[in-house]
């Protein structure tokens, strides 16, 4: 049987400057995120982006993305599972989605 171990949670970076406002009414507690690197990010070399679908919703705060940053660089990227925890839509938008990230053992 798998084991889940809490790595961190936080509120998505960025929010207001992507794309969660096209799928905003989809964004549920429990609903599975994506993690990617983002190689292409000047102001940060280790940035790592969050996607729900198709749409990017922002990035994993810079003070929480070194360790989740080198588990997705050594390929360990399928160890790790990232869900919406919370949703306020009367928040400020960079506080409205907050994740939870496990890693799998």
């Amino acid at each position: 049987m798998k084991r889940k171990e809490h790595l961190a949670h936080f509120n998505i970076a960025g929010f207001t400057y992507y794309e969660g406002i096209e799928c905003f009414q989809d964004l549920r507690i429990g609903k599975k995120v994506d993690l990617k690197l983002d190689t292409e990010n000047k102001y940060d070399p280790r940035a790592v982006a969050i996607y729900y679908k198709k749409f990017k919703l922002g990035y994993v705060p810079r003070s929480e993305n070194r360790i989740i940053y080198k588990l997705l660089t050594v390929g360990l990227g399928n160890n790790l599972q990232a869900r919406i925890q919370r949703v306020m839509p009367r928040e400020h938008p960079e506080n409205q989605i907050g994740v939870v990230i496990h890693l799998i053992k």
